[in-house]
Parts: C-alpha cells; structure tokens; sequence
C-alpha cells in the first residue's frame, strides 16, 4: 500500500487492471508457468506505471489500482502495457475529484473505474468519457460504444474503447428496469459473494432476503441482481411492492415492469429472466401466485426481499444480517461525507455504530445529522433514537424514520404476535425458548413467527434476541401494555432461580458449562439485579448476588462484583445466609481489584455471620478464606497452621474442591518458607488428585506451577506442554482471571529455553489481557512479572524488549500461545 501523503490530489485518473480468466490460465499452463507470466505481467505494468507517472494504490492477487495525475499519462501507461503483456488484461479509466483520507481514495469515482475495467476483456482498454474530455482527440483513436448501465446501478455512462480492436460486447446491465440508487453500494463483500453463489444455482428457483427494516434487503438484493444479469440473456427486473396493498395486483405489477402485453406467463414463458421482487412481507397472501408463476415458466428466476418468507415449497431463506463493524463505520464514514465533506470519523464513531446495531438505515440516518451534531452528541442523545433518526424528503415513507420502519412491521402482527412481541423486551440481551415460556408464557409458533417476520433473531440454534433499535420499539409497547412491572418481576425471580441452580455447579469441580450460560445470561442478571433494587426485593437481590461471586470472579468481572456486592450489602443488614453469601463474595473478589483491607473486614464479617447462622460450610471456607488472607499479606508462618485446619474442615464438610484449593495454599507456604521440597510434593499429589476428581480448574494451576519445575529443571519440551495443558484448560472453562498468570509462566519458560524474545511478547499479552480486565496485580502475580520482565530486558535491553512488548500486546491469546509453544 502506498503512503498516502505520495498519492496526486485534486482531479485524479485512476486505472484498474484485471487478468482476463485467471483460474483458467493457471489449470492450462500448471503453477509453475502461471506464476512465471505473472511476474513478468507485474513488472511489465509497474515499469509502465512508473513511466507515466502513475501510483500504486493498491494491489490484490493480480489486480492493479493505479492513481495517475494525468488523463494522458494513464492512457499512455496502459496502451503502452498492452503492447507487451503476456497474457490477457483488462483495463479501464476514468478521472475524477476523489477525497483522500488517511485509508486513502474515498468516493464514487473509485467505484466507477473499477466497475468499468470489470465490464471489459483482456487485452482491451475501456475510458469514460470524463477522462475522454482530458485526452488530445488528434492523438488518440478512441471508438465510441455507446451509453452503458454499470453494475455498480450508476446511471448510463457513455464508454470508450482505446483503440479499433474487435471484442465481444460489454459485460454490463441491460434489459433491466434496475432503479439508480442515490449513493454507492459499500461493504457488504461477504453477503454479496453468497447471494450470488445461491443465484448461480441451477435447481434453485426462489430465493427470499430476509431481515428487519432498515436491514439493507432491497440494496443488496439490487446490487446482486445487477452482479447476476450476465446469466439471464432475456434480462434483469424489478418490481416494487411496497405501495402495494391488495395481493391480487402482485403479478399485474411484475408484468408492467416486464413490458408484458398479455398474461405474465405467457411472456415470459421458458426465457431466462431473473424478477426481483421487492417488499413482499405485506402482501403473503399472493405467495399461491409466485409459486403458480414458477411451475409456468421453466427459466424464470425469482429473487424476493421480505421481512417474513413466502412459506413455498423449494423456497431458499437468506437471513441479511446487520453490516460487520468496519463496514457499518466505513458506510457512517461515506454518508456523513455526503453532508460534511471534511468529516473524519473518530474512536466515537465505532461506539455509535455498534449501539446502532450497525444497520445500514440507522446509519444513515444518524450520518445525516453529522451536519449539526457530532458523533458525541449523537451518542448521547440515542436514547431517542427512534425519533432522533429521520431522512429528509424523497424517501419511502416506510423508512423516514426508525420508529416508522418498525411500525410497518408491528402493523402486519397479528394480536398475539404484538403482545408476545412487547413482552420479549423485557429480557436483556436475548433469552432461552425454556425462559421465554416460564417468564412470558411464550408459544413457540407465536416465537417462531416473530422469528419468520424479521423481528426477533436466533443464535446458537436456542437463544432469542432482538436488535436495539427494535426491542427500544417493543419495550415501548411493553410500557404501554400494562404488564410491564409483573413480567419485570417474573423475569427477575426466574434469574434468580436461575443462579441458584448455578451455585453449586460454579463452585464445584467443572463450571465451564455454567460460566457460559451465565455468561450469556449477565445483561439479564443486571437488569434483574436493578428491578429487585427499585422494587425493594432485597432479599431476592442480596440471593442474586450472593450466588454469583464465583462467576464475577472466574469469567473476569471482579470489579462490577465487588462493587456490586458491595452495595447489596448497603441495602439490607438482616442477618441473613444470602447476606453471609454477599460478604463470602466481596472479601474473595476485593484483593483482585487492590482492596487488601476490604477483603479482611468482609471475610472476619463472613465468618462471624455463618457462626451466628451455624452454618457447617460457610463456616469452614470463611474460616479458609480468612486463614489465606495471611498468605496475601507474606505472613506464611501465621498461615499456615490456619490454612492446613481449614483442609480437614472442608474434607469433614465434603467439599473435595474447596480442600484441594486449601491444600494448594498450604504448598505456597511450604515453598515461601523455604521447604520447597515438600510444597512440589504437595502439587504432584494435587495435579494427581484434580485429574482424578475431574477438577479442570485446579488442574490447570497445578501444571502452571509444575511447568516452572520443569523448565528450570531444563525440561523445556515438558514445561511447555504443561502451560500448553493448563490454558486449554482455563480457556475451555473460560477462566479470564487466570489468562494473564498464564502468559507470565509462559514468559518464565520461554527464559528458561534462552528465547527472551517471545517471553517479552508473551509479558505483553500479558499486560493487555490484564489491563482490558481491570484487575489490581496481586502481589505475589506482580513479583512474577517483575523478575520475569528484569530477566527479559537485561537480555534484550530496553529498546528491541519494549518492541516485542509491544508486539505481543497486538497477538490473540491463540497466538501467543502458539507462539510460545510452537503449535496447539
């Protein structure tokens, strides 16, 4: 890629080259001898370049983008080139006034050259006819090929051919209808690429775009019907339904856009025509029709955008989703140029993307107010996002603003699917079918219609969710229903069951399963957790809470525990178990966030509480959790009469997991004290006894420390294989507090094998995954780190260790890990 600030600005050409039937080149001529003519393509078009005055911009596989800062010059490059070029090339031209940015060219022009060099064939040159305007005509012998419609939906462009060459006839639309969209399609390069392997199939006669409003259907449903028109020689058409409202008319609108003087049917009869049938959601009832047309004509193929399927037998669904966050920033990016042309999108602009649902109309809407409000203020005023986003004049009605995108939608529910519509809103964040029947007395036809229509989406085959700007709709007709405060309360006591029948899972042996449903369900546990606060149901709340520490500890979220729990404490004082619960949680997740001295008083508050209550097992682990606080303080030898109770306590209570947590502490402090003999002892027998019990989340400590053994031991393969062990472990059970302990071992091996390098990189994984958790360094953590980055820097000094720092903060946990270990 070329540095921006070397590109030419103002009024720039641009060419685009392509080899012509590249795929079949290479099985004709073998790899080998493909790959010898495509280096000698490259360096025959750069010197060409270069002669001229052209610019690389870009270049992907063997295709070219050339900025050129004359007309002449890029028409002299590319005659120049086609003269000596092995094999066949493409090219095409066209000049304009581009915005340079920082990721370089933006606008249409772009778009249009690069459309004009795919509409032609190798060996041939293709010019607009803004570039035509530049160019000496006594020099140049230009053959005019008429007015074409591009692919991109442009309106016609009048093209050239350099040259008197004979070629087949333009690869561009016609017999089509195709409207001309006011902006250029952006992004969308995955959707496009499978809409379009769907259209090529033979045995495929209806395909329907599914999604909500405002997802992008009819844009990508045009773009792709444009993409598709070379296989369809009798044409391309569109017929609009949308203002529409009796669905007998549906085929007298498709044959008006055909031209059709007499029965559909019988003018298209067995020609090869694609019908893109815009908008159908309100009209089903004329889906008998579609499917009577289809049986009629043999080569007819039909493309539908609907917010619900047509329900027909061969009938295949394409679920458009919203765009990926790039795209989503890249369009805000485009269309609030449209009305600020100096705009440059900033780190708040990915916020307000994402809180949009990245839905194309969204965006657009929300870039049309850039004039007046920034992208902070935007932000901030979403909470009324419904009425904020409007369109100006000239836009369907059904899309000028969000609230009237949706509302078409509400309108075509039946009265059930509208009550069970206003209901899932109170979920946060999607819900199980099982919860959606308990807490909304959900029927699954009535979901799976809702699902049908566009308005609620599935994942993971069982888990219901709503889009943002839908379910602020739908909490609004909540609101308005009346139900609202009994289901708000349903859900809160169902989330509530829910923990609780998580507690001891989560607090045992194997969690993983459990973390990852919690995990999931953790928007609806806050707004279950603030509804029980408003409705003064502490109790239930402090249950809440005090059943969910161990999930707030092991998936990273020690920060919102501990101020959480914290202020479940502040709201009810009653000697309770569910208060005992809350202060076990606060003093286990203080020292994580830096609170030493919170941890003591919550645990000495623990302990006296499960005394007063006699409770057996509280008992024993505050006393535990109190003994290891002596641990966090460097007092061993306090430490560890108290810790080494605490495992015959826990044995006596049957909690071989909370024993075996105890027994590690006591071999910390054999090793702190200086009989580190016995404290390895101690660690073999509990990696022994974990992989017995099945206990994943010890296991995978007992190897972090074993590996150390290992590597010091110059066991460096073994070392390695261990930490290999213990993160697919902890990643497994998605236990994020011990991410970073893991890279610091990481590093320590990697130091033992003499490779400081990646030890560097594996500290900075480290770093980042710490930092983006929040958590304080426990002390003992800290130390690790310390000596392990002293180690590193005196072996690399300070420069080339601050790099790969650095670097390694850029690596996925996968690849570190891998880096680390040469595979996994």
């Amino acid at each position: 890629m070329t540095l921006v600030r070397e590109l030419p600005t103002g009024t720039v050409t641009f060419l685009f080259t392509d080899v012509e039937g590249s795929t079949k080149l290479l099985h004709e001529l073998g790899p080998d001898s493909y790959a010898e003519l495509l280096a000698e393509h490259r360096r025959v078009l750069r010197e060409a370049f270069g002669r001229h005055g052209g610019i690389e911009v870009d270049t992907q596989g063997d295709a070219f983008f050339v900025a050129f800062p004359t007309a002449p010059g890029a028409l002299a490059a590319a005659r120049e080139a086609q003269d000596k070029l092995p094999i066949p090339v493409r090219m095409g031209i066209h000049t304009g006034s581009p915005l340079l940015t920082g990721e370089g060219y933006v606008g249409s022009d772009v778009h249009k050259a690069a459309r004009i060099a795919s509409a032609g064939h190798g060996q041939q040159v293709l010019i607009s006819s803004a570039t035509v305007a530049l160019l000496d005509a006594s020099n140049t012998v230009l053959l005019d090929l008429g007015e074409h419609r591009l692919k991109d939906l442009s309106a016609p462009e009048r093209i050239y051919q350099a040259g008197q060459g004979e070629f087949p006839p333009l690869k561009t639309l016609y017999r089509t209808n195709l409207p001309v969209p006011q902006t250029p399609f952006l992004g969308r390069e995955r959707e496009l690429r499978a809409v379009g392997d769907l259209l090529e199939r033979d045995d495929l006669r209806l395909l329907t775009l599914t999604g909500p409003g405002g997802t992008g259907k009819t844009r990508l449903s045009l773009q792709a019907a444009a993409e598709a028109s070379e296989r369809y020689p009798d044409g391309v058409f569109w017929v609009p339904l949308a203002p529409l409202r009796d669905p007998a008319l549906v085929l007298e609108e498709a044959a008006q856009a055909l031209g059709a003087q007499d029965g559909i049917a019988e003018h298209v009869a067995d020609k090869r025509l694609l019908l893109l049938l815009d908008n159908f959601e309100h009209l089903i009832d004329a889906a008998g029709d579609v499917q009577m047309l289809t049986s009629q004509c043999p080569n007819l193929k039909l493309l539908v955008t609907s917010r619900e399927l047509l329900q027909l037998p061969g009938e295949q669904a394409y679920p458009v989703p919203p765009l990926e966050p790039q795209e989503g920033e890249e369009l805000f990016a485009a269309r609030a140029r449209a009305v600020k042309p100096d705009f440059e999108p900033n780190e708040t602009v990915q916020e307000l993307c994402a809180r949009l649902d990245n839905l194309p109309l969204a965006l657009e809407l929300a870039a049309a107010r850039i004039r007046i409000l920034s992208p902070e203020q935007l932000l901030g005023r979403l909470s009324k996002r419904l009425d904020l986003l409007k369109a100006g004049r000239g836009v369907d009605p059904r899309q000028q603003t969000l609230r009237a995108t949706i509302e078409w939608s509400h309108e075509l529910l039946n009265a059930d699917e509208q009550q069970l519509f206003a209901r899932l809103a109170v979920f946060h964040g999607g819900s199980t079918l099982e919860a959606a029947e308990q807490v909304l007395d959900a029927d699954l036809d009535t979901l799976q219609s809702l699902v049908d229509k566009s308005l609620v989406r599935v994942r993971d085959e069982n888990r219901f969710w709503m889009l943002d700007t839908i379910r602020e709709y739908a909490l609004e007709r909540l609101e308005a229903s009346g139900e609202e405060q009994e289901l708000r309360r349903r859900h809160a006591e169902y989330i509530v069951e829910l923990a609780e029948e998580a507690e001891p899972v989560i607090l045992g042996v194997s969690p993983g399963e459990w973390l990852h449903r919690l995990e999931e369900e953790h928007d609806n546990i806050r707004a279950a957790l603030a509804w029980l606060e408003e409705a003064r149901e502490t109790q239930l709340a402090l249950r809440l809470g005090g059943a969910l520490w161990e999930f707030w500890c092991l998936r990273g979220h020690a920060v919102e525990g501990t101020r959480r729990l914290e202020h479940l404490r502040q709201l009810d004082e009653r000697p309770t178990l569910a208060r005992a619960k809350v202060l076990t949680g606060s003093a286990h997740l203080a020292p994580q966030v830096g609170e030493d001295g919170l941890a003591e008083q919550r645990a000495k508050e623990s302990l006296d509480l499960y005394r007063e209550l006699g409770d057996p097992w509280g008992i024993a682990y505050a006393e535990w959790q109190y003994a290891a606080l002596f641990t966090e303080r460097g007092d061993f030898r306090t430490a560890l009469p108290l810790i080494e109770e605490s495992v015959d306590r826990l044995r006596e209570v049957g909690d071989e997991h909370r024993e075996l947590h105890a027994l590690r502490a006591t071999a910390w402090c054999h090793l702190e004290l200086g009989n580190r003999e016995r404290g390895v002892e101690i660690y073999r027998d509990l990696l022994e006894r974990t992989r017995a019990a099945g206990d994943v989340l010890l296991q995978a400590r007992a190897l972090g420390f074993l590996s150390l053994v290992s590597g010091e031991e110059g066991k460096i393969d073994e070392a390695l294989e261990m930490m290999r062990e213990a993160w697919r472990l902890d990643r497994e059970v998605g236990d994020r507090m011990h991410f970073a302990e893991d890279f610091i071992r990481l590093a320590l091996i990697l130091l033992d094998a003499d490779r400081p390098e990646h030890a560097a990189c594996m500290l900075g994984q480290a770093h980042a995954i710490h930092a983006d958790l929040g958590l304080a360094w426990e002390s003992w953590l800290e130390e690790m780190r310390d000596d392990a980055s002293e180690r590193a820097r005196s072996k690399l000094g300070d420069d080339a260790f601050d790099a790969a720092f650095a670097s390694g903060k850029e690596f996925s946990p996968d690849e570190g890990v891998a880096l680390a270990t040469g595979g996994a």
